[in-house]
């Protein structure tokens, strides 16, 4: 059972994998980066059962014929938010100003794929509106997703870092911290949906997986690391 999913779920499906693996007999592998990447892949041929990306792109594969009109599921609504190093102070990010000073006193920051990931996208859009997407571009350390660049800022050398990505990748991730969401002014909650693929070879399967992903098997997985739903 071969699964396409943005780096936010990536903790959801490994948590339910053993329990799919065992009540099946079937072996899932598992691929997770930005949701651009994961859609790209797809429309290219790659073999996948199950999808999980955003509620838009979900859509749009729909419309395209490549998910099952009817199998969508929400896995819940994650936010942006910004990270520190564990054990390291949490900068005031309260407002517009106090977010620009955390990022201006960070040596380092990392985020996602500013082309294709959810989060790196909006985050570059957060640095156009403060004015810092050339003043602090020697700091920039983007990553193909959330979840790499919050385990790269987590091995640091670098005494003043920061990250922003979704708050799952975050949660999920060993020697970060999440500080808070994103301000108001730039807050951003993305509704993470799978789909069955229109090429699955085993539709019962798949509508399986997608039950423990999406339904009461993964609730405590999903609201710990962040998921609203």
């Amino acid at each position: 059972m071969n699964v396409l999913s943005g780096g936010a779920a990536a903790a959801v499906v490994k948590g339910v994998q053993a329990q799919f693996e065992r009540e099946t007999g079937a072996t899932l592998q598992a691929t997770f980066s930005a949701v651009g990447e994961m859609r790209d892949r797809l429309l290219a041929g790659s073999p996948c059962d199950l999808v999980i990306l955003t509620k838009p792109l979900v859509a749009q594969l729909v419309a395209s014929g490549h998910v099952v009109a009817g199998s969508e599921r929400s896995l819940g609504l994650v936010r942006t938010g910004v990270a520190v190093r564990a054990g390291a102070a949490h900068p005031p990010i309260a407002d517009r100003a106090q977010l620009a000073a955390a990022f201006r006193a960070a040596r380092e920051i990392y985020y996602p794929d500013p082309e294709k990931a959810t989060a790196g996208i909006h985050f570059m859009n957060v640095l156009k509106a403060l004015g810092l997407d050339q003043e602090l571009k020697a700091a920039f350390r983007p990553f193909a997703n959330g979840a790499t660049a919050m385990a790269a800022m987590a091995k640091s050398s670098e005494a003043a870092v920061i990250g922003c990505t979704q708050e799952t990748e975050i949660n999920y991730t060993e020697g970060v911290e999440l500080v808070g969401s994103l301000p108001r002014e730039f807050e951003l909650a993305t509704n993470y949906t799978l789909g069955v693929c229109t090429g699955t070879r085993e539709p019962a399967l798949a509508a399986k997986l997608a039950e423990l992903v999406a339904g009461p098997a993964s609730e405590g997985i999903r609201r710990r690391g962040g998921f609203a739903f």
